[in-house]
């Protein structure tokens, strides 16, 4: 298997070409990062003006992606990549589509904190979000981590954590729906909470298909679609 080498190209425009690649995604990570924790700040803290930022600025999240997008085309056209260069490109146009989304579902977060932001009476059932997104904004963190330092073993571990967010996302449901069963009066409120909590989930799942991405770009191993705990067990058996 060929190994990862970003750095070891006869042309350093190569080089610098695919790191700066990389490092746009990283500062796109963190964009959409922050879009995240300020959505749920709002939504938990009835932030209106918070929350219309959130909404407004997805824009900046859509046009990295055009961005970065356009440059890996540009390196296909130019260089023709092959081994490790041919999967860093292909797992950053794939990363990008699931950071795009996380910003889709963080906007989700931003537009609903505003519409909720108008009365306090909800106020207490979305701060039952609060534990949930700890959760999902540690997992996104340390994707983003694992990809910049290249560490599949790291994102194997973080990827095998989307089970506590599912399981929290889950007691959170049901928790809203007898809410909603103990007054319908709030049915459209409560709902909208409800949407932001699948949201939260959502970013989870997006979390965990970045991690693949970085098992794929390391490793060259594709492992969509299995057991993440079984991957990383094999991975271990592999490795020793």
């Amino acid at each position: 298997m060929d190994k990862l080498h970003l750095d070891q190209h006869i042309s350093q425009q190569f080089n610098q070409e695919l790191e700066d690649i990389r490092n746009q995604v990283l500062a796109m990570g963190g964009l959409v990062e922050r879009q995240v924790t300020n959505g749920l700040t709002a939504l938990v803290e009835n932030d209106g003006d918070l929350a219309t930022q959130v909404s407004e600025a997805d824009y900046q999240v859509n046009a990295m992606e055009v961005e970065i997008d356009e440059e890996c085309i540009q390196v296909l056209a130019r260089r023709a990549p092959t081994a490790s260069d041919l999967r860093l490109i292909v797992a950053v146009i794939k990363a990008i589509t699931d950071l795009e989304r996380i910003g889709d579902e963080a906007e989700k977060l931003g537009r609903f904190a505003a519409e909720l932001s108008g009365s306090n009476r909800t106020l207490e059932y979305r701060r039952e979000l609060r534990h949930l997104g700890g959760l999902v904004q540690s997992m996104l963190h340390d994707s983003l981590d694992a990809f910049a330092r290249l560490d599949a073993d790291m994102a194997l571990k973080v990827a095998q954590r989307d089970d506590d967010i599912d399981l929290e996302y889950d007691n959170l449901s049901r928790l809203l729906t007898t809410h909603l069963m103990e007054d319908p009066r709030r049915v459209t409120e409560l709902l909208m909470i409800t949407w932001c909590a699948r949201a939260l989930e959502r970013i989870g799942d997006h979390s965990v298909n970045i991690c693949e991405y970085v098992v794929y770009l390391v490793k060259g191993r594709d492992i969509r679609h299995t057991n993440i705990g079984e991957a990383g067990a094999e991975d271990g058996q592999t490795n020793a």
